[in-house]
């Protein structure tokens, strides 16, 4: 059974860095869109970032010029390079991965998620 496994949280002071690691088990997805969600304390899953199976990315307007998401397809693992950490960064953030395919901000709750790693920011 494919499963995502998160890695790589932990607390920081703000303007600190930190990198997000996910790896896959069970299946290849080398040809899925890889994305990094967050939610915070009281507030929705929200997307952050992701990355095509080509190597083109998004992010979220909160996160662009901070955030880098890549993947080492030979490691089924897919990145998420922080810096310039913000207390409002603060969230469970998750990783996710479905077939190629409409708006790449978009993942169903169907679809493969890890299971999170926590993220804290101190100011």
């Amino acid at each position: 059974q494919a499963q995502l496994v998160e890695s790589g949280g932990g607390l920081v002071q703000a303007g600190a860095s930190l990198r997000l690691s996910c790896t896959a088990s069970g299946r290849t997805f080398s040809s899925y869109i890889l994305g990094w969600f967050r939610q915070a304390p009281g507030k929705e899953r929200a997307f952050v970032a992701s990355i095509q199976w080509t190597g083109t990315t998004y992010y979220a307007d909160s996160v662009k010029g901070r955030f880098t998401i890549s993947r080492d397809s030979s490691k089924n693992t897919v990145y998420l390079q922080m810096n310039s950490l913000k207390p409002e960064d603060t969230a469970v953030y998750y990783c996710a991965a479905r077939p190629p395919g409409g708006s790449a901000s978009e993942f169903r709750l169907s679809d493969y998620w890890g299971q999170g790693t926590q993220v804290t920011v101190s100011s």
